[in-house]
């Protein structure tokens, strides 16, 4: 499966569309945005994935390989999966949701849409990197960054913290995703760490200061190009170009921000299992799978660059340590993504 970053989240009326077109779990041909891997043995589950479809897709290879359970694969975006979970309820095909920041899944959890997680699964991921509330559990994990152009910048000219940003100074010459659901994560962390009058601040100055783009993709080739001298964005990026082309990276350096700084906020990807699952078992064996070694394995090996955060597993050489990040420590459940809605709202962001 191909590399798709993701997008802004599209309206609920237009994830509802799409997701009604999709075929049911026993087609024999997958509709649009649905996938099937596996063809015997085993009762299939359904799994609604905003994460990387190219990462989830080898997840549900090896899984299927070692289990012969057939997954059906739903991907969409963070937010119009969340969305159309609440919308769905009870009567919701799905009996796995997996994110990729995790406002979306506090969303779902808020909606008493999750089940427990099984000890064992929560056993294999350390606390940091999932909630308190044991109702979903961290899969995988990104790193906050500031990507420059080393031809516009050196280090010593770099800001010290991202709320840095809020100077004048920086005004045209920021870029972010500010719609997307990875910005609006950070914004989670930074409206936890720093509070509400500190983050409707920032967020005020950055209406002024940033250029917005669609997605990180083109914030990531505008930092390259000059068109911006920086960018907030996550880590992979930069790494899955590297991997690739390098079109859009050769003159990008990533900063970071460390000393539990809102900069230095590791997003934690999110797993959880529906309560109106009727395949509970089959549901959390797949959870357990994807945190445990040989799912953390895949991740690792895989080509999405992002940190493995399950049963010890190292993440990809490239990387610089999870440990060496100096991150905040925030429990996930605490991330309040509709307070941020509300606030990027206000300073006139979204």
């Amino acid at each position: 499966m191909s590399f798709r970053f993701r997008t802004p989240a599209a309206p609920l009326a237009a994830g509802a569309a799409v997701l009604l077109t999709l075929s049911a779990c026993g087609a024999s041909t997958p509709g649009p945005g649905t996938s099937d891997s596996g063809t015997s043995g085993g009762e299939g589950i359904v799994v609604y994935n905003a994460q990387h479809e190219n990462l989830t897709g080898a997840w549900v290879d090896a899984f299927t390989k070692e289990t012969g359970i057939k997954v059906t694969l739903r991907n969409g975006d963070d937010l119009e999966m969340s969305n159309q979970l609440t919308e769905e309820g009870k009567n919701s095909p799905a009996d796995v949701f997996l994110t990729e920041n995790s406002p979306a899944m506090i969303r779902a959890a808020g909606a008493g849409l999750l089940a427990p997680v099984d000890a064992g699964t929560l056993a294999q991921v350390p606390a940091q990197y999932r909630p308190s509330t044991g109702d979903w559990t961290g899969i995988a994990a990104r790193s906050t960054v500031l990507a420059y152009n080393k031809n516009k910048l050196t280090p010593d000219q770099l800001p010290k913290s991202l709320m840095d940003l809020a100077d004048p100074a920086w005004k045209g010459r920021i870029g972010a995703s500010t719609e997307g659901a990875d910005f609006q994560a950070i914004i989670s962390a930074m409206l936890e760490l720093k509070g509400e009058d500190a983050t409707r601040t920032w967020l005020e100055a950055a209406k002024t200061n940033f250029k917005a783009y669609k997605d990180d993709t083109p914030v990531l080739a505008a930092v390259n190009s000059g068109e911006v001298d920086a960018g907030v964005l996550y880590h992979y990026y930069s790494f899955v170009d590297q991997a690739q082309t390098g079109e859009n990276s050769k003159n990008v350096e990533l900063h970071y921000f460390k000393n539990q700084d809102p900069g230095a906020f590791v997003s934690v990807s999110g797993g959880a299992v529906l309560a109106s699952s009727k395949k509970q078992a089959q549901a959390q064996q797949f959870l357990k799978f994807i945190t445990g070694k040989t799912g953390q394995q895949v991740l690792q090996t895989g080509d999405s660059f992002e940190y493995t955060v399950g049963s010890d597993v190292p993440a990809n050489p490239k990387l610089v340590p999870l440990n060496q990040l100096q991150a905040p420590a925030i429990d996930p459940a605490k991330l309040n993504s509709t307070k941020v809605t509300d606030l990027m709202t206000e300073a006139g962001l979204l």
